[in-house]
């Protein structure tokens, strides 16, 4: 596959990179992620001088995309993402990096051998219990039936859910819970539901309707030349310096700036300290190829939350297969997919949101807040789970704390 860009290694050598640390910036950035680069992104309008210092071999953090050589079509190297946001403000803001097409992102569940709506809705409970549900009311009716209620201990106050299994409970009852959520939460996370935190489950929603779209947000679209496009566009100024290949740990001492924003993983700043590493979930991506074939499968994600093969009843260790052809409706004599493992080795993806992990991250926090000219910035930085207009717009809002730039936003 074709991994080239305007930002990779191979265009520096070591005399230029060498002339790029002597000199002093206004700002350093560590990762070229989303984050990363709308902080520098930001800080050219200011006619600041931001140096970015990437470990990996191109820019763009997970977002990275680029054309597979086989199929000629395009893939993301680190799993699919589906750009939403109800914020005027972040929507407007990644208009400005190129073109984007409207695109409802729909996602279905490999369950008891059917392929049905995830997230849970009307059609999916009507296949997997040969019910006939046809309204809203009755699809509520239905779910309250279901539904497990949690009390305090006074036997008539409904108490909130203290962990995700308890979340999943409340909200569906426990023969989806079993069906779907406990297990693909097990291969997601190596955890079972009650023992993460209420949150993880909390992002899932459940429709009392026919809607079969996965996100709801006023703004759903995908960038038309792809998200490596719009990081280049973004970072396509005099005012930005960028380095691939290279760690910040190993050229710390040799950099020079007035602030540093760091956004990866909090616990690998303070390696020195000799703390306990915080918990993080990896993903591993198997890529498959069909020759002459238009699709391998009904959607362009399809979810496998079981442990075993409805029919064959063989293992199935992966969480979800992305067939990117649906995306865009690419068009190609072949199609190419990309089945995902999650695993606890390799690159952070996920904080793991367990009371051991978020007493852990407060102590880091703490340092954190110590350390002069520093500012931790994005998902791992924070140990927080961020949409990528979260991403966007915490970095935006980074930099009006740090310039005293002050913006109304409508929505």
């Amino acid at each position: 596959m074709d991994t080239s860009s305007k930002y990779t290694s191979s265009t520096i050598n070591n005399k230029k990179l060498d002339d790029i640390f002597a000199k002093q910036y206004d700002n350093c950035i560590i990762g070229s992620g989303l984050s990363g680069s709308v902080i520098a992104q930001q800080y050219s309008t200011f006619n600041q001088s931001s140096l970015i210092i990437e470990k990996r071999s191109h820019i763009g953090g997970n977002c990275y995309d680029t054309i597979d050589s086989e199929t000629g079509i395009r893939i993301s190297l680190y799993g699919a993402h589906l750009f939403h946001t109800n914020s005027d403000r972040v929507w407007n803001y990644v208009q400005q990096f190129g073109h984007w097409v409207n695109y409802e992102h729909k996602v279905l569940g490999l369950v008891n051998g059917k392929y049905v709506p995830i997230p849970v809705n009307i059609d999916t409970v009507n296949a997997l219990f040969d019910l006939n549900i046809s309204t809203e009311e009755e699809m509520k009716e239905w779910l309250i039936q279901e539904q497990v209620l949690f009390l305090e201990k006074d036997g008539t106050t409904i108490r909130e859910p203290k962990d995700s299994e308890e979340v999943a409970l409340t909200r569906v009852g426990e023969r989806l819970y079993e069906l779907i959520f406990k297990p693909y939460t097990w291969k997601q996370w190596a955890k079972y539901p009650k023992e993460l935190g209420p949150e993880v489950l909390s992002r899932i929603p459940v429709r009392s309707n026919h809607d079969g779209r996965y996100f709801s947000d006023r703004y759903q679209a995908l960038p038309q030349n792809g998200y490596t496009s719009l990081f280049e566009n973004m970072l396509d100024s005099p005012w930005i310096t960028v380095v691939t290949d290279t760690d910040y740990f190993d050229v710390r001492d040799k950099i020079q700036c007035k602030r540093l924003y760091y956004t990866g993983p909090i616990d690998a700043y303070f390696n020195h300290l000799g703390w306990p590493k915080l918990e993080y979930r990896s993903l591993s991506f198997e890529r498959g190829v069909k020759f002459n074939t238009e699709y391998f499968q009904p959607a362009a994600v399809v979810n496998h939350p079981q442990s075993h093969d409805y029919e064959t009843g063989k293992e199935v260790d992966f969480t979800r297969i992305v067939e990117y052809k649906h995306f865009l409706n690419q068009t190609s004599d072949h199609t190419v997919y990309f089945i995902e493992r999650s695993t606890d080795d390799g690159d952070p993806y996920y904080p793991v949101p367990n009371d051991e992990n978020k007493e852990l991250y407060k102590r880091y926090q703490g340092m954190a807040e110590k350390e002069e000219g520093v500012r931790f910035v994005g998902r791992l930085a924070n140990y927080k789970y961020f949409n990528m207009d979260q991403a966007i717009l915490n970095a935006l809002e980074v930099v009006d704390q740090d310039t005293g730039r002050v913006v109304v936003e409508e929505g």
